[in-house]
């Protein structure tokens, strides 16, 4: 009796586990499996063709200019020396913001490759201001930045497409200081010295002096910075960082008869 009684529990419990492995619900239904077919569309293809005239959110690049730097049809693309969009004050504090995060590593504040990494014995970075890369358009900075060049690595993942815009915009600006004459200097503001700046600001009184590279930094002989592959270890005496971020409104410079221009004299925007 008592063995009736366990063969019919058992019997039971395996009657309730079989309904509940039967249950339907959502784990049974009509559905597309990726790279498999179906009988459901006439062609077979379970992936459907994209819907004509449709873009996928974030890939519109309906400006190509703006995404590429690039002017020029097919087979005869070149890089542009405009900006895509004007250059406002907003746009030129963005583009020093990000240079000064991303790029003095190797470029310095100035531009001139002599970052502290490579004080520290990295390749030399390009220096913006020698007469190579002062020829460069605009358009190059901006594929340096978005595809990498030589040692440098692409930015595109750090850097937004608008930012490597106004980051071009602010080296532009960098170059035209280098070379920049006392009439540039807009109305109401003047020329003072970085050592008189590092004064009047406590540092010490070599701040804006000479300093040389140490002897394990390495330098590229033939001048293209991070895009050749030649170097070798020298320790050459290089001008002091001559810019300087004080809020003032005042124009500085390590050199008499120099001053950071206004963003005039960028490229105009093609929007």
């Amino acid at each position: 009796m008592r063995l009736a009684r366990q063969i019919s529990m058992v019997g039971s419990l395996a009657a309730v586990s079989l309904l509940a492995g039967c249950r339907q619900d959502m784990h049974n239904q009509p559905k597309f499996i990726p790279q498999r077919g179906t009988t459901f569309y006439a062609d077979g293809r379970s992936v459907r063709p994209q819907v004509e005239n449709t873009v996928a959110r974030g890939q519109l690049h309906q400006d190509a200019y703006f995404y590429t730097g690039m002017i020029g049809g097919p087979g005869a693309q070149k890089e542009g020396d405009m900006m895509p969009f004007p250059v406002t004050t907003t746009v030129m504090e963005r583009g020093q913001e990000r240079y000064n995060l991303y790029c003095t590593p190797c470029h310095s504040r100035v531009g001139n490759g002599q970052g502290m990494i490579v004080q520290r014995g990295y390749k030399e970075g390009a220096n913006f201001n020698d007469a190579k890369h002062l020829a460069q358009p605009i358009g190059h900075y901006f594929n340096v930045m978005s595809h990498g060049y030589g040692a440098m690595p692409d930015y595109a993942a750090q850097v937004t497409v608008e930012d490597r815009w106004a980051v071009a915009a602010y080296i532009r600006a960098l170059q035209l200081s280098q070379a920049a004459k006392q009439s540039d200097v807009p109305a109401g503001q003047h020329i003072e010295q970085l050592s008189d700046i590092a004064a009047d600001e406590g540092l010490p009184a070599g701040f804006a002096g000479e300093w040389s590279l140490p002897a394990t930094a390495l330098s590229d002989m033939n001048g293209s910075g991070a895009s050749s592959g030649s170097s070798t270890a020298v320790g050459p005496t290089m001008p002091k960082e001559s810019t300087s971020n004080r809020a003032t409104g005042k124009t500085a410079s390590g050199n008499a008869g120099k001053a950071v221009p206004p963003p005039t004299s960028i490229p105009p925007s093609t929007r």
